[in-house]
């Protein structure tokens, strides 16, 4: 399905999707896909919503392990966000929405993050009205049911 008619080319934009096809701007993927407004298009080795887990999200936002203070556990201070963090991270899971166990994006909500869990269709036409709204929006987009 064509979803958006005309792009911007300097920002990321959903252009199309099918049952195992993402296109962003007008590039097709049949793979799991990360991306914000600008910057690169992450291809990733992600099947279901079933491989994410806290430690793949934080580093999505690019809080990684080496980020963190050792000791900032004593001062009870969250950790540092990136100046680029997103307000909020959109998450397709395929063709039937597959919510996160609330241990694997709480930590993102105490950071402030919102997390959205959806269909990729409805996370694919989210993503493009929050990125014309100059939202700082992150899209983990799944194409298809591997399952179906």
């Amino acid at each position: 399905m064509l979803l958006q008619k005309d792009f911007n080319p300097t920002l990321n934009t959903v252009t199309a999707y099918g049952a195992d096809h993402l296109e962003i701007n007008r590039v097709r993927f049949e793979t799991a896909v990360c991306f914000s407004p600008e910057g690169p298009v992450k291809s990733l080795d992600l099947r279901t919503p079933a491989e994410i887990d806290s430690a793949f999200l934080k580093t999505l936002i690019g809080l990684g392990a080496a980020d963190q203070d050792p000791m900032a556990f004593l001062d009870d201070s969250p950790p540092t966000l990136p100046a680029d963090a997103p307000e909020v991270l959109l998450i397709g899971t395929g063709t039937r929405q597959t919510f996160l166990a609330p241990e694997i994006i709480r930590p993102l909500l105490q950071l402030g993050i919102g997390v959205e869990t959806m269909t990729t269709q409805a996370a694919a036409r989210t993503y493009n009205i929050l990125m014309s709204e100059e939202r700082r929006v992150l899209a983990l987009l799944l194409p298809g049911d591997p399952t179906a």
